[in-house]
């Protein structure tokens, strides 16, 4: 039996791409056909490497080309970030997207968040930077176990490398325990140094650790760099709630996106199961109910999570299989699902253009 490659794209037409919302044929992702007799091979290119669909979209072409005599099938998963379209001219190298982690106050664990979540995207197979913003008190070097960059290119500072990323931090440019006492402009200009000096090379996804607060900071950094969007990060109490809604609105104020919201430290798990609510309970999703804001997940206190802070070692790297790593890994490929879908221009979002 000859199978045609117009009726493999018609049976690969009826597989739905299930965040995106329409057929992968339609979505331009089917690449490098090939059909030789009862034998099909292709290439399903996906929008982010951290698809946490691909299994089943695998599973969807496999069974459609069963339906038209297919009996050897061999598909490749690959992956091309889309650009958000957003202009980003202090930067050399393309940034596809640039998504800011944020929150109202201290002490919500945002970096730890902004760490493990820019890790989990790596191991996914993306090109990810970190840029540690939180001038004032930069500690990403030290849960990465980064103590200094490499040598400049030039006049160009070359990012440190750890699990898969580049990052880039005040902590790795002054002396440990050196207070930097610092006015606005100042902080102004080392953001934007640290966009404009550093060799980030081609990025899929920046993600940026901002400073606590709605001040000079994110001001300076929504001005310098264009952002895909803002992920806010809340504890379950109510003081944490009014504050990360301070810095919501400020997103919002500063025509940002708002990818979603992040309940950090949820809940303790105890040994017979049950859930220790320490800091109450469902305040990250009544905040994004209210404000009209996707939830993104809940991360559980775990005691591998200050570990792995302190000593360098990234939960989602150190304890791949424990709640809190799998909470941070489906977190970061919800947000990578939301930036592909608004940079595709589906599913309502805004249309952009993409890069091929």
């Amino acid at each position: 039996m000859t199978i045609t490659k117009e009726a493999v794209l018609a049976a690969l037409s009826t597989v739905q791409e299930p965040d995106l919302g329409q057929d992968l044929v339609t979505l331009n992702m089917i690449r490098n056909l090939e059909v030789e007799g009862e034998k099909v091979t292709f290439t399903v290119m996906l929008t982010t490497p951290a698809c946490p669909l691909k299994g089943k979209i695998e599973a969807d072409c496999r069974n459609a080309l069963k339906t038209v005599g297919a009996k050897t099938i061999e598909i490749k998963m690959d992956s091309d970030v889309p650009n958000d379209g957003r202009m980003r001219g202090l930067v050399n190298m393309p940034i596809r997207n640039a998504i800011a982690i944020g929150s109202g106050k201290g002490g919500v664990g945002k970096s730890t968040v902004s760490v493990n979540i820019a890790v989990a995207l790596a191991k996914a197979g993306a090109r990810v930077g970190l840029l540690d913003a939180d001038i004032y008190g930069p500690n990403t070097p030290t849960m990465l176990g980064v103590e200094k960059l490499p040598p400049p290119n030039g006049q160009r500072l070359i990012p440190a490398k750890a699990y898969g990323l580049k990052m880039i931090s005040m902590g790795l440019l002054v002396k440990p325990g050196q207070p930097l006492i610092w006015r606005g402009p100042m902080l102004n200009s080392a953001i934007r140094q640290f966009l404009g000096d550093v060799e980030w090379g081609e990025l899929d996804y920046l993600i940026v650790d901002l400073p606590p607060g709605t001040g000079d900071a994110a001001l300076s950094l929504a001005q310098a760099l264009p952002l895909s969007g803002a992920v806010i990060v809340t504890l379950p109490q109510l003081v944490s709630l009014e504050d990360a809604s301070r810095g919501l609105n400020m997103f919002k104020q500063l025509e940002v996106p708002i990818l979603g919201v992040v309940e950090n430290m949820s809940y303790l798990e105890l040994p017979d199961g049950t859930h220790m609510d320490l800091f109450g309970s469902g305040g990250g999703e009544n905040l994004a109910e209210a404000t009209k804001t996707p939830f993104l997940g809940k991360v559980p206190i775990d005691q591998n999570v200050r570990i792995g802070g302190d000593s360098g070692k990234p939960i989602v790297d150190s304890y791949p299989d424990s709640v809190v790593a799998k909470a941070f890994t489906e977190i970061s490929q919800k947000i990578a699902a939301k930036v592909s879908i608004a940079a595709l221009g589906v599913n309502n979002a805004l249309p952009i253009n993409i890069v091929e």
